[in-house]
């Protein structure tokens, strides 16, 4: 992995009798995003937390806190930090392998969180025989471990040169869906209505490039808080106007007349449509940059 990037976890990845050494590391981060402090809005410090006894209103220093689980409204069962300390189970630092699935049957919904799996050089053999088996049979792991201390059941998955293991929701933690669409009307759709839905969908068809994803709220923070620096007047936002169609066969009409339309302009190229991308992912770190230098910078939102 490129330095810079340390493993959140390190072990073993165990299928059958073979196991080879293997690395985790975090594939997904919101580290980047802008984070602000909360500030005393009359000195301009920052605030420190506090935690204050919901009866007597006096403040619980740390040593004097403890955990608790509440059985009645205001009544508690204390439990000892040591005690759910003790519930942890023992690690073996394995990924133990407990069955191969077709890629179909995976449901994203209860998909956690991403991890990259590298092999230790010295097992490397091992590692990418396992890859390129799955590959070539189509199929995923679903494999168990003690990681960040709780037993989670993982996916892996060829990805790249590589594997990505993603933990798994448990299935109490994921909501029904048949209780969120139980109040969905039953409809039936045909004709000109469907046809026209379906001739949108042909015309807007595109592949999947996060490269486009347009992050709008992170861009106009960075630009708030460039405009603050250098003592501009705030960015106004854009006024959007929102069209309230009253009859939706009409809407798709509209929308497929002008899709028609779009089709016999030019169209943007990749490059030109990332351009804008780049202004805004570069404006986060203008920040830093804006500052007046030989000034000292009051804290820095992050």
């Amino acid at each position: 992995m490129a330095s810079g990037h340390r493993a959140q976890w390190k072990g073993f990845l165990r299928f059958g009798e073979v196991s080879c050494g293997v690395a985790l590391y975090t594939a997904a981060s919101t580290s980047e995003r802008i984070t602000f402090n909360t500030i005393n809005a009359k000195t301009g410090n920052r605030v420190n937390r506090v935690y204050i006894d919901s009866e007597t209103e006096e403040r619980v220093e740390r040593e004097a806190q403890t955990k608790g689980f509440e059985i009645d409204n205001g009544q508690y069962i204390i439990i000892d930090p040591e005690e759910v300390a003790s519930t942890i189970p023992e690690s073996n630092k394995t990924l133990e392998v407990q069955a191969f699935i077709p890629c179909s049957e995976i449901d994203d919904i209860f998909f956690d969180k991403p991890y990259y799996v590298t092999p230790d050089k010295m097992n490397a053999d091992a590692f990418v025989a396992l890859r390129e088996a799955m590959k070539r049979s189509k199929v995923a792991a679903i494999a168990r471990a003690v990681l960040f201390r709780r037993v989670r059941t993982v996916l892996i998955r060829p990805h790249g040169k590589g594997l990505i293991a993603t933990t798994l929701n448990y299935d109490y933690e994921v909501r029904s869906s048949k209780k969120a669409f139980e109040e969905m009307p039953k409809l039936k759709i045909e004709g000109e209505m469907l046809d026209l839905a379906k001739h949108i969908i042909s015309t807007k068809r595109g592949e999947f490039d996060p490269a486009t994803f347009d992050d709008r709220y992170e861009a106009a923070l960075a630009e708030l808080v460039k405009a603050k620096l250098e003592g501009r007047a705030l960015p106004k936002p854009e006024k959007v106007e929102i069209s309230k169609p009253n009859d939706l066969l009409a809407a798709l009409r509209e929308s497929a007349g002008l899709l028609q339309a779009a089709d016999n302009k030019p169209k943007r190229t990749a490059a030109n449509a990332n351009k804008g991308i780049g202004r805004e992912r570069a404006a986060r770190g203008v920040a830093s940059k804006a500052a007046p230098s030989g000034a000292a910078p009051r804290r820095k939102a992050s």
